[in-house]
């Protein structure tokens, strides 16, 4: 049965529900929370220097690949004699060219993402206001076809709010051997399943393992005793902590850090009015 949310994201596996008793387990992924809100990390920094390594191989590798394939449409361009290099050359130049978009598509977003990663871009999820926030890497998104110009600024960053009503769970493998799940948070429009954004929330993990993040949130979110706030790295008492080593000097706006903590939508409107955001 495919996925309700359209357009479908490649690799899907299943959609996701939404609400409190679910099987949960914040492993080393939750930073913090409180009565408020919540912080999750999403990379951590032997993941960061693991996968930084196997892209910086693979950008290699694909130069090279490039190269010797333009280098070899060059040569035999200059000689040919008869259809079978005709042949030949358009196998290579349609080699040369998928080697070039893997490259552009995947291979330099996948570096720039590990490379470019600060604190391990935390999600906060506010229970109170039903807000996501993010500050992240431009090359989180899943976006396939980029302005180009994008790749000469490595630290574009996107940070936002969200309607957590809005966002729903799915599920994708990544097609390895190992068959390692990462959970996508679908941004869709409300009222419908048609999708506008997408959120890595939870990369990477192996078999039941992708479920537990999304089952904890929904838990928290859902104000269920299930989500113990004393399960993070930095426990409910450790707030001032966890901001100056996770949050300050990040780029997070001011109003979006005391949104954290807003206990209302009155709260919130009042935090954006003082600080000229439009609603």
């Amino acid at each position: 049965m495919p996925s309700q949310y359209q357009p479908q994201i490649l690799g899907w596996i299943g959609d996701l529900v939404k609400g409190g008793n679910s099987l949960t387990d914040a492993d080393d992924r939750l930073l913090y929370a409180n009565d408020n809100y919540c912080a999750f990390i999403r990379k951590t920094k032997s993941d960061q220097i693991f996968y930084s390594f196997i892209f910086i191989i693979s950008m290699f590798l694909g130069s090279v690949g490039a190269i010797a394939s333009i280098d070899l449409c060059i040569l035999i361009f200059s000689e040919l004699k008869d259809k079978e290099d005709e042949f030949m050359l358009i196998i290579i130049a349609i080699g040369a060219i998928l080697c070039i978009f893997a490259m552009y598509s995947t291979v330099v977003p996948g570096l720039y993402q590990n490379l470019f990663t600060r604190r391990g871009s935390p999600i906060i999820f506010n229970r109170k206001t039903g807000k996501v926030y993010i500050n992240e890497s431009y090359f989180f998104n899943f976006k396939v076809l980029r302005n180009p110009l994008t790749f000469l600024h490595p630290n574009k960053k996107r940070i936002k709010e969200y309607d957590w009503a809005h966002l729903q769970g799915v599920v994708v493998h990544n097609f390895s051997r190992y068959s390692l799940n990462t959970t996508i948070l679908m941004v869709c429009k409300p009222h419908s399943h048609k999708t506008i954004d997408h959120i890595l929330l939870d990369p990477l993990r192996v078999g039941i393992g992708s479920y537990l993040v999304w089952g904890w949130v929904n838990n928290f979110m859902c104000a269920n005793k299930l989500a113990g706030l004393n399960d993070g790295k930095y426990k409910w008492e450790q707030e001032t902590q966890f901001k100056d080593k996770i949050i300050k000097g990040q780029g997070w706006p001011e109003w979006m850090v005391e949104a954290f903590n807003a206990t209302s939508q009155e709260e919130l409107a009042e935090i954006k009015q003082r600080h000229h955001i439009k609603q």
